[in-house]
C-alpha cells in the first residue's frame, strides 16, 4: 500500500525551469518515481545537456524537452497542446520557473519589477491555466507551484521576488477554489534557503552564511534533494485530499523568531 501512494509510473509531468537547480532536481525525482518527464528551459544548450543526462539514466523514451517561454501566453498554449498531442495527457505540472533580482526598492527599475513578476507569478498562471484546460475534462491532474520562505517573510533588497512569491500562495488558493471541484489538486512547496549554483555566492558570504545558520533551527542550508520527497508526495496519490496548501521546507525558519 505504501509504495503505491508514491508511484507515479507512466504519468506525464511538465516541470518548468528544469534544466538546472531546484527544477532539475524535482524533475529527476519524478523520473526516478516512474514519470514521463517534459523538461523546460530557455537555454537550448543547457536544456539539451539535461535531457541527454536524464535520457541516459532514465531512458530516452521517458524524457522530453520543450524550450518555450513560460511568460508568453501563445507559446505556453502551443507547448501544452504539443505535449497533449505528441506525448500524451499531462497529469502533473510543476510551476518552478523563476528569477531573482536584488536591489533596494528605491533603486528598483520598473522593468525589473515587471520581469520578476512575469517570470515568477504570471508564468504560473499561464502554464497552470493551459494545463487545467486539459486536466479538467479528464477529472484529474496535479499542479505544484514553487513558492518560497519569502511567501511569508521579507528581507531587504528582494521586494519583487517577495511579492511574487506571496502571489504564488494566493494563486494556489485561487486555483483550488475554481478547479478542485473538477478533480484537480493544487498545492505549493515553499523552499527555505537552498544551496544551489544560483545561491553559491550567498553561501560563500561568511556574514550571510552565518546568519542563515543562526536563523534556521536545523542549522544548515537546504539541499535540492530535500525538496524531492515533498514534491513526490504531492504528485502521487498519498496526498489526494491535500489542496490549496503551502508546504514549507525550510528547516524550521518560518516558525521561530
Amino acid at each position: 500500500m505504501a509504495s503505491t501512494l508514491f508511484d507515479i509510473t507512466g504519468r506525464i509531468a511538465l516541470v518548468t525551469g528544469s534544466s538546472r537547480g531546484i527544477g532539475r532536481a524535482i524533475a529527476d525525482g519524478l523520473a526516478d518515481a516512474g514519470a514521463i518527464v517534459v523538461l523546460n528551459g530557455l537555454d537550448p544548450a543547457r536544456l539539451a545537456a539535461t535531457q541527454a543526462d536524464f535520457a541516459r539514466r532514465h531512458g530516452a523514451e521517458r524524457i522530453h524537452a520543450l524550450a518555450f517561454d513560460v511568460t508568453d501566453a501563445d507559446a505556453v498554449a502551443s507547448a501544452i497542446q504539443s505535449i497533449e498531442d505528441e506525448i500524451g495527457p499531462l497529469r502533473i505540472l510543476v510551476n518552478n520557473a523563476g528569477v531573482q533580482h536584488r536591489v533596494p526598492m528605491l533603486d528598483l527599475d520598473v522593468a525589473d519589477w515587471e520581469r520578476v513578476m512575469k517570470t515568477n507569478l504570471t508564468s504560473a498562471f499561464l502554464v497552470g491555466r493551459e494545463a487545467a484546460r486539459q486536466m479538467i475534462p479528464r477529472g484529474e491532474g496535479t499542479i505544484i507551484n514553487i513558492a518560497s520562505v519569502q511567501t511569508d517573510l521579507a528581507r531587504p533588497t528582494i521586494a519583487p521576488y517577495t511579492v511574487s512569491k506571496g502571489g504564488i500562495r494566493n494563486l494556489t488558493r485561487a486555483m483550488t477554489a475554481e478547479w478542485a471541484a473538477h478533480g484537480l489538486q493544487i498545492n505549493a512547496i515553499a523552499p527555505g534557503y537552498i544551496h544551489t549554483e544560483m545561491t553559491q555566492n550567498l553561501v560563500d558570504d561568511e556574514t550571510f552564511n552565518a546568519w542563515i545558520l543562526g536563523r534556521t533551527p536545523a542549522h544548515r542550508w537546504g539541499t535540492i534533494d530535500d525538496l524531492v520527497g515533498p514534491a513526490l508526495w504531492l504528485a502521487g496519490d498519498g496526498s489526494k485530499f491535500v489542496n490549496g496548501q503551502v508546504i514549507f521546507i525550510d528547516g524550521g525558519m518560518t516558525v521561530v523568531v
